[in-house]
């Protein structure tokens, strides 16, 4: 006992004064503050500088090959769209960094008949951001492209596919669209319908934990079991069609490979779930238990269901205006003309000479885009971060008001006064590692993109070995940074102190942190998919119900549905993860400063002395 108290700290004494979060504490991190209040001052001129500086249409609109901007400059504002006079040049590797060699001309509209001033011809065309991609037939093949070309048919073939791809594409991004218009006020009813369920959904939970997580577990479950007979039937009936498919999305999914595919995912995904649950079916009636308790807090707190709404908002505002000026930042570079394609042996005279070239920018404002992607980071985990606190706060007070009766009314707004004033510091401290761990992510996609190309085992294995490496560590600060703010919101440590005893206490309980409270996190994962997948499924008859024929996809608004309802449930379950968190901290700071006797009595419940086997005197 003595070397667990010298690794991991000495567990907490019994103090009679303490009440719970305690109202006499200091602003803690206030250097962290500061410099986070300055790099946000840096950002706010950055941003000012780009959106007056900086011009969007550049990168949204498409540049002929004089560099004028179509629908933009003067000279071609009448004519917004774009036209590759020669579009098979385009088919390259280094398309993306050398440009497309090709005269590329401004128009008013695609052409809608068969362009004769083309090298090759097409009937139809469509418009992608502004570029007049041309409708190829599905018959089309590589070996027709290489006697327009010369280029090799293995050294295009993946090409010929590519822009095939893209041009199914855009007939099957024109119809999603078209589908969306069609069926919005219903995509918005239904996700009303699924905010109204998550909030039944908890609501029952406050009586009814046990019986709604055992549902959620079964509902799941035979969900799986669902998909995995859909999957299978229809790769057996297409492994035996020979229909012929009417267009690409159809001919995609009536491939007996892709059924094989999802029905192989779903398997092991019910599989894996199965032997999950198996492994933890002893330790989910304990933490039934903790889910209790938190629903009674919710419900003791009802304000504190709502409150994620606050920050989610001021996240959206903040990764909007961190691309929006990202964007505008792209757009300060000086421009230049590179040459492409020019024939060594012309004397280059006159006007009349055949060469292509490529617009590009050098961009001086690297710096700028550093503190951009920093301090958007930087706000995002920040605001994350602040949401965390209140609500640590606002649980905190609840688990240790012993008569919950007396629990302040205003518990929320006390806790977001209490954090604003106090504690802003801590968050800085805290998301800056964050960031800076996403950041160092970032760059190692970025350098194992540019690697790729090399395609060196090497490499691969140990940039894999990084990004794994980094995305655990970011995971772990993740879950240390959450329990530090809890540490913080109780006693008003700074971040080291707050961190340092957090990660004690847990260390000194590990086995039950193990068992109990990554168990519910599991418990909620499953909750939330129930939750989708039934929404889905409710959505998916409504719509087979109405039998609307001018959708030209109705899985599209079924699937917006079901992905839209997974995320409200995240966003409600927020806050379930961090009530759990917030009493499973307190609960272990309460074994160890209590033993239940008429002097030193525990503020746990006696449903939540299950978990420990004392008693409450």
């Amino acid at each position: 006992m003595a070397r667990k108290a010298d690794d991991f700290g000495s567990p907490a004494t019994y103090d009679p004064s303490f009440k719970g979060p305690l109202e006499r504490r200091s602003c803690t991190d206030v250097l962290c503050l500061l410099l986070f209040i300055v790099f946000l001052v840096c950002w706010a001129l950055i941003g000012f500088l780009a959106l007056t500086k900086g011009n969007i249409s550049v990168l949204i609109n498409p540049k002929d090959s004089n560099g004028n901007i179509c629908g933009v400059d003067s000279d071609v504002i009448d004519r917004p769209y774009l036209v590759f006079f020669d579009l098979t040049r385009c088919i390259s590797r280094d398309v993306l960094t050398t440009g497309c060699p090709t005269k590329q001309v401004c128009v008013s509209q695609c052409p809608e008949d068969e362009f004769t001033y083309l090298y090759f011809n097409f009937s139809q065309y469509f418009a992608v951001l502004n570029r007049c991609i041309p409708t190829l037939p599905l018959n089309l093949d590589a070996s027709t492209i290489e006697d327009l070309t010369g280029y090799n048919i293995t050294a295009i073939e993946s090409a010929v596919n590519n822009v095939k791809l893209l041009s199914a594409a855009g007939e099957i991004s024109t119809n999603i669209i078209s589908d969306y218009t069609t069926t919005w006020w219903k995509i918005l009813a239904g996700l009303g319908f699924a905010a109204l369920v998550c909030i039944i959904y908890i609501a029952m939970m406050r009586w009814t934990a046990g019986l709604m997580v055992w549902l959620s577990i079964i509902g799941v479950l035979a969900f799986l079991g669902l998909c995995v007979y859909i999957t299978v039937d229809n790769y057996l009936y297409y492994r035996n069609s020979s229909d012929s498919p009417s267009n690409f999305l159809t001919q995609y999914i009536s491939t007996k490979n892709v059924w094989l595919v999802l029905a192989i995912a779903a398997s092991f995904v019910l599989v894996v779930i199965l032997l999950i649950l198996l492994v933890l079916r002893s330790r989910i009636c304990l933490a039934i238990v903790l889910v209790k308790e938190s629903s009674k807090a919710i419900s003791s707190v009802t304000a504190s269901l709502f409150f994620p709404v606050f920050p989610w908002i001021i996240q959206i505002v903040v990764i909007i205006y961190g691309l929006v000026i990202g964007l505008f930042l792209l757009t300060l570079g000086d421009p230049y003309y590179q040459v492409r394609n020019m024939d060594p042996n012309c004397a280059c005279t006159g006007n009349g000479v055949n060469y292509t070239y490529l617009l590009l920018y050098i961009c001086r404002c690297n710096y700028f885009l550093a503190v951009n992607i920093l301090c958007f980071f930087w706000s995002a985990f920040f605001v994350s971060a602040f949401g965390e606190m209140v609500l640590a706060s606002t649980f905190a007070t609840w688990y240790w008001t012993y008569h919950k009766s007396q629990l302040p009314f205003f518990t929320v707004t006390v806790s977001l006064f209490r954090t604003l004033r106090y504690h802003l510091g801590t968050l800085a401290f805290g998301s800056l590692i964050i960031s800076v761990c996403r950041i160092i992510r970032v760059i190692l996609e970025y350098i194992d993109y540019q690697l790729k190309k090399y395609d060196n085992p090497v490499t691969r294995a140990i940039m894999c070995c990084l990004k794994c490496f980094f995305w655990c560590l970011e995971k772990f600060l993740k879950f240390i940074n959450r329990n530090a703010y809890i540490m913080c919101a109780v006693y008003g440590y700074n971040f080291c102190t707050s961190a340092r005893k957090a990660f004690g206490l847990l260390m000194r309980n590990i086995v039950r942190v193990v068992i109990l409270d990554k168990v519910t996190d599991f418990l909620f994962f499953l909750s939330k998919l129930l939750l989708s997948a039934g929404i889905g499924c409710t959505s998916y008859l409504y719509f087979l119900k109405e039998d609307d024929s001018s959708l030209n996809y109705p899985l599209v608004p079924v699937i917006t549905i079901a992905v839209g309802t997974y995320f409200i449930a995240t966003l409600f379950f927020t806050v379930f993860t961090m009530a759990v968190d917030t009493i499973f901290l307190c609960f272990l700071e309460d074994c160890e400063r209590n033993d239940g006797s008429r002097e030193r009595p525990y503020f746990m419940s006696k449903q939540l002395m299950k978990i420990f086997g004392g008693k409450r005197k």
